[in-house]
This record gives structure tokens, C-alpha cells and sequence, in this order.
């Protein structure tokens, strides 16, 4: 596409984005209550929010990268980024966040068969399906091939037992992808890829709850589920193919953390407005002043190799081993952030309850990040795989 089209592409889809997204979509998110992640329980904050995920999912613009004949919008990697920045120019929200968009629905492309992409691709794009993923369990965590959960076979179906854990939202969502043991004869080499419905009988879910006081793992029971061979995707007891090229793909959704968003304000103007400035009309802290110049400077470097790693992975161009850079300093990069804003807060960023605070946003969100480093891959893992895959350092 030349120069000249995608101009015009900009220009469309900055007037379509003006005339369809409304005001009320173009402020961050102030809670987790108004992040819209669709499907069956859904409860929507406002009715544009709503509104908002089916306009732009008509145009296939909630996944625009997808095919088309599964509900994508059928773009190419330019008009992709033109489309992120338009929506950043306005400070549109993301119209749905969704694990099937950022994790499943790339799996199922590579993996699954034209009947499966078929069935579950379009719902993922309407935000009709909330998906959650089976794949750690309380001794299978980042030796997650030691995993015990097993699917037996049953003739037409699996029956599946066994137990996950820090399963994201598991309580809240429609469907599951799962990582179950199909063979105990080898142990990379005995794991399928499945798909089941969470109100399947013998599904249950608890949630766990974490120091910032909120829930949004839970433990995952499975007792005699009874799971459609049909829902496997790819080949018996090759899941373990499935299960590392998504890992890739959650690794750069978690990345994106990194890049912060959704604030108001930034970090630089929350400290002028908490601290105030000297004589000299500079931060009145030099040392905070030095650890926000610091911080500023490090998050431009992630955004422009964040920019490198998405245009890169278009094309397939992308090392294997970058979603592990990228998710490790994108977690090290928002854990500094919620740092630098419990620092600038000072006494005030400890408050847990009042409705002035949002009862403890600030202290919640902090202590919500120390889960970033192990979320995804631990970040000891990750730093494994960066010093032999990207390093090329030798095995101790």
C-alpha cells in the first residue's frame, strides 16, 4: 500500500473514529469495573461502553489484524498502527479486553481447523465469549510440562480431573483453553490443547485473594468434566506446540504494561501537584526530580522498542525469545511506576478505604504489580531464556 493510501486510511479512520467513539469513551478507565471484557456476564458500566465494543467490532476493529472471513477487520501491519495511533490521538479506550484476542485467537489461527476457527473467532471478535487459560496448577508453575491434569478418553469426548490455579478471571469467564495430560508416558510429549465451556458440569472455581485485597486469580476444580474431542486444537499430545506459541503471545500482551496508559495525568505532573515546585520552577525534590527524569527516559526507550517488537512480529521478523525481553521489562517498568506513585503520594498513597481515595486504588494497584513478575513466566525464567536464546550465554 502506498504512501498515499495509507494517508487517506488515516484520514478515514480518524473521521470514523471521531464521528463513532463517544465522549465518554475517550477518558481512562478509573477501575477495573469499567474495563469492558465482554461475553456471556457481562455487565457493562455505561451503555456507551457497550456501544462502543459493537461499533467497532462491526468493522472487525477490536481484533483489526485478523481475517476477515473470522471477523477481523483485514488489515495490514500499517493500517494496524495507524489505527492504534488514531485511537491514541483521541484517547479512545480499548473497546474489549480480551485474553481470546491477545492469546487464544492467534493459537487458533496458527492451530486450529477452518470448522474451529469458524466457530470460535467471530464470537471472540463481538466480545461474546470471555476465555480464561488452564495452564498452571499447584505443582506445575514454571515447570508447567510437569502439569497432572488429566483428559482420559472417552469415545467421542475427554473426561477431565485435576486442578489449575492463578487462573486470571476464572470466575468470571464463559470458556477455558486447557492444557490436560493425555499421555504419562512422556512428559512434553503427552500434553493436548483443549477448549471447554466453564459451565460444564464438575467446573467449579475459587477465587484466591491477593494482598491488595482484590481477586482476580482463582483456583479452577475439574471433577469428571466431559469435554468434545472436537474441542481439541491441534494434534494429541502435541499441545505443547499450542501451549509455547501462546505463551509468546501473553508474554507481549503483558509486556504492554510497560507502556503504562489509562492515567490522567502523568507521573511528572501527579508530582508537581503533590509536592509543588521551587524557586526555580523545578520539581521541589531533587531526588525525585533524578528518579522521574530516569523513569521518563526508560519508559521512551520501552515505547520505541515496544513500536520495533510489534513491527517486527507482523512481518515475522521477530526473534523467538523477544516476548521474554519484552514481558520482563515491561513488568520491571510498571512495578517502577506504581513505585514512583506511592513515593509522590507520600502518607496520602496509603490511605486503603475512603471514597476519596477510590478505597486505596493507589496502594491496591501497587501491590497488585508484584504479581507482574511472576504472572506469564517468572521473571527467572525469563531472564534464563534472554541470556541463552538472545545472549547465546553458556548453561552454568
Amino acid at each position: 500500500m502506498s504512501a498515499v493510501d495509507l494517508e487517506a486510511f488515516r484520514l478515514e479512520t480518524r473521521q470514523w473514529l471521531e464521528d463513532n467513539c463517544p465522549p465518554s469513551m475517550r477518558t481512562p478507565a478509573k477501575s477495573d469495573e469499567e474495563v469492558n471484557w465482554g461475553g456471556r456476564k457481562a455487565v457493562y458500566s455505561t451503555p456507551e461502553q457497550k456501544l462502543w465494543m459493537d461499533r467497532m467490532a462491526a468493522r472487525g476493529w477490536t481484533a483489526p489484524d485478523w481475517p476477515t472471513q473470522y471477523g477481523g477487520g483485514g488489515l495490514t501491519p500499517p493500517q494496524t498502527k495507524i489505527l492504534r495511533e488514531e485511537m491514541s490521538r483521541l484517547r479512545c479506550r480499548n473497546p474489549l479486553q480480551s485474553f481470546g484476542i491477545s492469546m487464544l485467537g492467534p493459537a487458533l489461527l496458527k492451530f486450529g481447523t477452518e470448522e474451529q476457527k469458524l466457530r470460535f473467532l467471530p464470537p471472540i471478535v463481538r466480545g461474546e465469549i470471555r476465555w480464561c487459560q488452564g495452564y498452571s496448577e499447584p505443582n506445575a508453575g514454571s515447570d508447567l510440562a510437569s502439569l497432572a491434569t488429566r483428559a482420559e478418553d472417552a469415545g467421542d469426548h475427554f473426561i477431565v480431573n485435576g486442578q489449575k490455579v492463578w487462573t486470571s478471571y476464572a470466575d468470571k469467564a464463559d470458556w477455558i483453553f486447557c492444557l490436560v495430560r493425555t499421555d504419562t508416558s512422556s512428559k512434553h510429549n503427552g500434553i493436548s490443547f483443549v477448549l471447554f465451556d466453564m459451565d460444564t458440569p464438575g467446573v467449579t472455581t475459587r477465587p484466591i485473594q491477593l494482598i491488595s485485597g482484590y481477586s482476580p486469580f482463582c483456583e479452577t476444580f475439574f471433577d469428571n468434566v466431559k469435554v468434545p474431542k472436537e474441542n481439541l486444537i491441534g494434534t494429541l499430545n502435541k499441545g505443547w506446540d499450542v501451549a509455547k506459541y501462546l505463551l509468546g503471545h501473553e508474554r507481549e500482551m503483558i509486556s504492554g504494561m510497560g507502556l503504562g496508559g489509562g492515567a490522567t495525568k502523568t507521573l511528572p505532573q501527579q508530582a508537581v501537584e503533590a509536592i509543588g515546585l521551587d524557586d526555580s520552577g523545578k520539581l521541589d525534590s531533587p531526588v525525585l526530580r533524578a528518579r522521574l527524569a530516569l523513569f521518563e527516559i526508560r519508559a521512551a526507550a520501552f515505547r520505541a522498542q515496544s513500536e520495533r517488537f510489534i513491527d517486527e512480529l507482523k512481518v515475522g521478523r521477530s526473534h523467538p525469545a523477544t516476548p521474554s525481553l519484552m514481558k520482563y521489562y515491561g513488568t520491571e517498568l510498571n512495578k517502577a511506576r506504581h513505585e514512583l506513585i506511592m513515593d509522590v503520594g507520600g502518607s496520602n498513597a496509603l490511605e486503603w478505604d475512603s471514597d476519596g481515595s477510590r478505597h486505596g486504588a493507589v496502594p491496591r494497584a501497587w501491590l497488585r504489580t508484584k504479581g507482574n513478575s511472576i504472572e506469564g513466566g517468572t521473571t527467572e525464567v525469563q531472564l534464563n531464556i534472554i541470556a541463552k536464546r538472545i545472549l547465546a550465554l553458556p548453561d552454568a
